[in-house]
């Protein structure tokens, strides 16, 4: 009964050490786009799909999820649709996604509909909150304005 404990412990610790084996170093295999892989990057991501279902199911999903938006022939009601069904494959594996995507789905839809994103906009924001934060308080609003013109060469 003791050496039964062993065995399956051992075999335990095998399948454990097999699987981190497998996921170690995968980060970027697993974040980048599947066909912007190089060989190396797509061997290990072969490997975590082998060894880790899991982790090979929230890949697809992120895929799928990737594809939605890169077909242009998509429209609103399209897109509304094909985001629906991922987002019921993808609760259990990416709960708080799922919720932010539908917290701001009538944003996300509007995608299709111009294809643009407020990407610019976030930058610009971001680099105007990194001014602020560098300059630790300007003595008054004609230098913090000088500063943000300059930034972007007006």
């Amino acid at each position: 009964m003791l050496t039964t404990k062993k065995t399956k412990s051992s075999k335990k610790a095998a399948e454990y050490q097999q699987i981190l084996e497998g996921i170690n170093d995968s980060k970027y295999s697993l974040l980048k786009n599947e066909e912007n892989l190089n060989e190396q990057q797509n061997i290990k991501l072969m490997e975590v799909k082998e060894v880790c279902f899991h982790r090979a199911e929230m890949h697809k999903l992120k895929e799928k999820f990737r594809q939605i938006f890169e077909n242009k022939k998509t429209n609103w009601l399209r897109g509304l649709l094909r985001i629906g069904i991922w987002q019921k494959r993808a609760k259990k594996y990416f709960p708080d996604s799922v919720k932010t995507i539908t917290n701001w789905l009538d944003e996300i839809i509007a995608y299709f509909a111009h294809r643009t994103t407020s990407g610019i906009v976030e930058g610009i924001n971001n680099k105007l909150k990194l001014i602020k934060r560098s300059a630790y308080g300007f003595g008054n609003f004609e230098n913090y304005k000088n500063r943000c013109l300059l930034s972007w060469a007006f």
